[in-house]
């Protein structure tokens, strides 16, 4: 197990989903939860008197999906979407219009057509056309979308882990922490953001600028002061965190 540092008392935990609490499947609905997650983060939760989110760029259905029957604070859609520590749902207003991502998407389906292995996943503020078993086709999704996401200042185009997403340039994930700072449950606590790709840096970023850190999941650079090898370690992590000898130092 790496040696992650971590006071239970005067942190906040933000995390992302896929490869960090989940490993990557060839198919988003493919996941395995692991057995006791749900339980693990409530537990947490509850330990840090609320101050624990997912920040993810899945949706809120999905999330609570796999984590049923645990509902937790999440910012979906990189933080389009927000479910804050009292359950009030937070829309962010700058979405990009139909008309802007429309030529983008049909750019993406067209890809989508033209090679089985992707997959383009419709979002309500834009789309991530995913390529988890086909990595190679990379360069093909990028060099046909980005000169079109150019034209449109609006639209950040960011590649993730496996897939290249579309969203409103005004959403990330440091934007989510930030407004999840905000909050009774959470402010004046140091955020502590884990993560595993691209999108993840905003949220590395938002947290060590505060005086919090960011751990980095897998291989990559990263602005994040800490690196943990894959979701295994951070679930042993998670576990250390609660055990009764660490809660009561």
């Amino acid at each position: 197990m790496l040696e992650l540092p971590f006071s239970t008392g005067h942190h906040a935990l933000f995390l992302d989903f896929d490869g960090t609490l989940v490993g990557i499947a060839p198919h988003p609905s493919d996941v395995q939860r692991p057995v006791g997650l749900p339980q693990l983060l409530l537990q947490l939760q509850l330990q840090l008197g609320g101050a624990l989110a997912i920040v993810t760029g899945r949706s809120m259905a999905d999330i609570d999906h796999f984590l049923a029957p645990t509902v937790l604070p999440v910012a979906s859609e990189h933080g389009a979407h927000r479910r804050d520590s009292l359950g009030h749902l937070h829309h962010v207003s700058a979405t990009l219009e139909t008309a802007q991502i429309s030529y983008l998407l049909r750019a993406a389906q067209l890809l989508e057509a033209q090679h089985p292995a992707l997959w383009c996943e419709a979002k309500t503020t834009g789309f991530t056309l995913h390529y988890r078993t086909a990595p190679a086709l990379d360069p093909v999704c990028w060099q046909a979308l980005a000169p079109l996401a150019a034209l449109t200042p609006a639209c950040a185009l960011v590649r993730g882990k496996y897939g290249i997403e579309l969203r409103p340039s005004a959403v990330d994930k440091g934007a989510a922490v930030r407004s999840f700072m905000q909050e009774a449950a959470f402010a004046g606590r140091t955020p502590v953001f884990v993560g595993d790709d691209a999108a993840d840096e905003d949220g590395f970023i938002a947290a060590q600028l505060v005086g919090g850190y960011g751990i980095k999941v897998g291989s990559g650079a990263s602005a994040a002061r800490y690196r943990a090898s894959s979701p295994a370690d951070i679930h042993s992590w998670l576990n250390r965190i609660v055990s009764p000898s660490l809660a009561a130092a």
